[in-house]
Order: structure tokens, then C-alpha cells, then sequence
């Protein structure tokens, strides 16, 4: 028995040596922290070390940190303090530009970043500090796509974490995960408003994400799903318990999808001051398929629900123009709307390509109202190709929900209603089929006609 635990002791002490042989801190390779030297090379040359050693992590400790780009490599996690920030450098010569090997619809444009890997696996950013890539400094420039670096750029890793950082201001998309696989980010804060900033997270073709109890508050899209890379869904990704506004999106699968989407799931979220709540769309060839939101509040977003079969047909340069695609199976469930604007929330398809089996249940959702007897009458075009936004079709001839080219559409237990008196009713089903309407409670101006039209006229 003493012979046993002398053996435990042993192997207990060897662990916790090896433990702290993976822990390395960049101040040990020359990184000064001062703010004013660049420490790429010191922070490149811990994170190499640390992964020939077997892997571990990498600190940045008491102090800021410039640098330009970084590459993690296989078995390495980049810890930044909560005393310590990661500032990218204001000079684009020190991002050298980094094409990743998939082919996808970017890839001859957008190639540099803050902080890059590619092919590899069990990689991690994660503390409490800051990482700040000093956007405002690359403007958007027409022409230009090379000048703004992004903040986070992974191609084809596997098992990447991304856990607790504050990250503020990217010159382009804030963080782009491109064809990864077993992907978790948790606890992460995005501050990043300047409209030519972009978006706050881009999961792009990727197979098994998890965010979780984030909190973005960025210039474009704050979370939002492609699909860049032809015949390779974004697929089996959960969002959940996190605070979201984005100008233009909150919650978003598109504008790219290409390679089409499935088994997604949106739960358990704030969406505030954005255009468009939740946008789901499918214009460039893909099968968008198996979407479920629910639990969503949102407040002071204009078009709390968007959904969009089109037609875009936006190619894969080398490739062949994308084929129409194919949206179906979705349900959003349990969604508390105010304040939204007066355009409406609408599900279209085309007349050749209907939306299947779209389900809303328990939806409330109070509007600003004001729309005119001339609203209820517009004729809204169809605008196959456009690209898709909650606003693309104008102020729509009903104030709730306007439904075109749908297959299968099931409205139970909505409440629809609005502030300033509105001429137009509340649902229009136009070339709507298997449509199946319970408990919709709905206010109405005096002289409307009805709650639902169908057709419109």
C-alpha cells in the first residue's frame, strides 16, 4: 500500500509539472508590454515554443501589448489577463496578408487578421482581458478590401475555444470561423459599433458551434451564420443566453449561403436597437432547412421577423452561378416583441419556389402602426435577385405579417397589435397554401376589413 501512494505521489508531482511546463508568459521572450513596442515577434515566438513543447498556453500578463499578426498554432490557448490588453498595431504592413487554402467566395479579397490559424487543432483564446484591434484607424476604403485587417480569423481548425475576452473595435468582420469544426464560444463581450467595423461573430460552413451567454453590441450583424464554401452547410450550431444588437441584424443566417444551412437552433436571447431581429435567408443556391428559434425578446428592433427565399445567385468565383435553393422546416417559438417599426415582418418566397412548413407560435409583437389606406393597397414586388433585408420590399400592405409563396404555414397564438392608428390589416397570406390560423388575436383600425386577407388584393 506505501509502495502504491509513494507511485500516486510521484505521478501527481509529474503532472502538475508538466502543467506548469506548458504555461509560458511572452514576457519571457522579450515582450515589453509598453504599448509602444511591437511584440509580434515575442508573442509568435512563446506561442511556437509553447507548441513544439506539446502545447499549453500563452500569457500576456500586466501591460499592453501591440502587435501585428499573430498565427496560434495546434494545442495552444493565448490567455490576455484581465491586466492586460492585446492592441493591434495601427500600421497594415505589419499584417501580412494570409489567403486561406479552401476555396470560398472571399478568397481572393479579404486576407489579413489580428490573430490567424488555419489546419489547426485544439486551439484557444480565453481571460478576461482586452483584445482591441483599432478599427476606427482603417476606414472603409471603396475598392480597398486588403486594408482592414479582422480581428479573429480561423480556417478549418478543430476544436477551437474562444472563452471570457473583451473584444473591441475590428477594422473589418470582428471574428470569422471559416469551415471549423467543434467550435465554443462562451462569455465573451463585443464592442464594436462603427459601421464599417462589421460583424460581431461570422460563422462561416462550419459543423458543431455552441455560443453561449456572449454579449455584442457591434456595427453590422452581430451573430451571423454562412455559408461561403459551395456544398459545405453551416450546420449544427446553437446560440443561446446571449444580449444582441447588430444596426443591421441581430440573429442572422445569410447573407452568403451558398452552401446552405441545417439544424440550427437560436434560443434564450435579448435582441435590441436593430433593424432586423431575426433574419432568416436563403438566396444563393443553398437548402436552408431545420431552423428553430425560440424564447426571444427583442425591443426597439424595426422588423423583429424576416424570412427569405430569393434568388440572388451570387457565384463562387470560379465556380458555376449557384442553382435556386430551398428553404423549409422552420419554427420560431415564444418571441416578445415591442417597439418595433411600421414595415412589417414578412415570409416571402417566389412563385416558382415556395417558403415549406414555416410554423410561428406564441408571437407577440406590438408595432409602431401609422400605416394609410394607400399601405393596404401597395403592390409589393417581388425583386427576386435584391439582397435580402427586412426593409427590402418598403412599408408592406399589412402592419403584422406579410406571407407570399408559402407551402405550409402554421400562425398560432399571435398577438399582433400597434401604437399609432394603422389602415392596414394585420396578416396577408398571398399565394399561401396548407395555411392553418388558431388563436390570432390582432387590433384592428375601424374601418378594417379584416384581420387576415386572402388574397391580397
Amino acid at each position: 500500500m506505501k509502495r502504491c501512494l509513494v507511485v500516486l505521489l510521484s505521478l501527481t508531482w509529474l503532472t502538475s509539472t508538466m502543467l506548469s511546463a506548458g504555461e509560458l508568459n511572452a514576457r519571457e521572450f522579450g515582450a515589453k508590454a509598453d504599448g509602444k513596442t511591437i511584440e509580434t515577434k515575442a508573442i509568435q515566438a512563446a506561442i511556437d515554443a509553447c507548441a513544439k513543447a506539446g502545447g499549453g498556453t500563452v500569457k500576456l500578463t500586466d501591460g499592453v501589448f501591440l502587435s501585428g499578426t499573430i498565427r496560434l498554432r495546434s494545442g495552444v490557448t493565448l490567455y490576455v489577463a484581465n491586466d492586460a490588453v492585446l492592441r493591434g498595431s495601427a500600421n497594415i504592413e505589419d499584417y501580412p496578408g494570409i489567403t486561406p487554402e479552401i476555396d470560398y467566395l472571399y478568397k481572393a479579397r479579404f486576407t489579413k487578421s489580428l490573430i490567424y490559424a488555419e489546419s489547426e487543432e485544439n486551439i484557444g483564446l480565453a481571460g478576461d482581458g482586452v483584445i482591441d484591434g483599432q478599427g476606427s484607424l482603417f476606414p472603409a476604403k471603396k475598392g480597398d478590401d486588403g486594408g482592414r485587417p479582422y480581428l479573429i480569423r480561423f480556417s478549418e481548425c478543430r476544436k477551437v475555444r474562444v472563452s471570457g475576452l473583451m473584444l473591441l473595435n475590428s477594422a473589418r468582420w470582428l471574428s470569422h470561423y471559416l469551415a471549423c469544426e467543434d467550435v465554443e464560444i462562451d462569455r465573451v463581450t463585443i464592442r464594436s459599433r462603427i459601421r464599417e467595423n462589421r460583424d460581431g461573430m461570422d460563422i462561416d460552413s462550419c459543423d458543431g458551434v455552441r455560443i453561449h451567454d456572449c454579449n455584442i453590441y457591434s456595427g453590422d450583424d452581430a451573430i451571423v451564420l454562412k455559408s461561403t464554401v459551395a456544398e459545405k452547410p453551416c450546420r449544427n450550431v446553437t446560440v443561446t443566453d446571449c444580449i444582441l444588437s447588430g444596426t443591421p441584424a441581430a440573429l442572422k443566417l445569410g447573407t452568403e449561403s451558398q452552401g446552405g444551412y441545417s439544424d440550427i437552433s437560436f434560443s434564450n436571447c435579448r435582441i435590441y436597437d436593430s433593424r432586423d431581429g431575426v433574419a432568416i435567408e436563403e438566396v444563393d443556391g443553398g437548402v436552408c432547412e431545420r431552423i428553430a428559434v425560440s424564447n426571444i425578446v427583442m425591443c426597439n428592433v424595426t422588423n423583429p421577423i424576416f424570412i427569405r427565399l430569393g434568388n440572388r445567385a451570387n457565384p463562387i468565383p470560379g465556380q458555376p452561378k449557384p442553382g435556386m435553393g430551398k428553404m423549409c422546416d422552420i419554427s420560431l417559438t415564444n418571441i416578445e416583441a415591442s417597439e418595433a417599426g411600421n414595415t412589417g415582418c414578412s415570409i416571402t418566397g417566389l412563385p416558382d419556389c415556395l417558403v415549406e412548413n414555416v410554423s410561428l407560435k406564441n408571437i407577440r409583437i406590438r408595432f409602431a402602426g401609422a400605416g394609410t389606406a394607400g399601405d393596404a393597397k401597395r403592390a409589393v414586388p417581388e425583386k427576386p435577385t435584391a439582397y435580402p433585408s427586412g426593409s427590402m420590399f418598403g412599408i408592406l400592405p399589412s402592419y403584422g405579417l406579410y406571407c407570399r409563396h408559402v407551402n405550409g404555414l402554421r400562425l398560432h397564438n399571435l398577438d399582433l397589435s400597434f401604437e399609432k392608428e394603422d389602415m392596414r390589416p394585420a396578416v396577408i397570406a398571398d399565394d399561401v397554401r396548407n395555411l392553418d390560423v388558431v388563436d390570432l388575436r390582432a387590433k384592428l383600425h375601424g374601418s378594417a376589413k379584416a384581420v387576415v386577407r386572402l388574397p391580397a388584393e
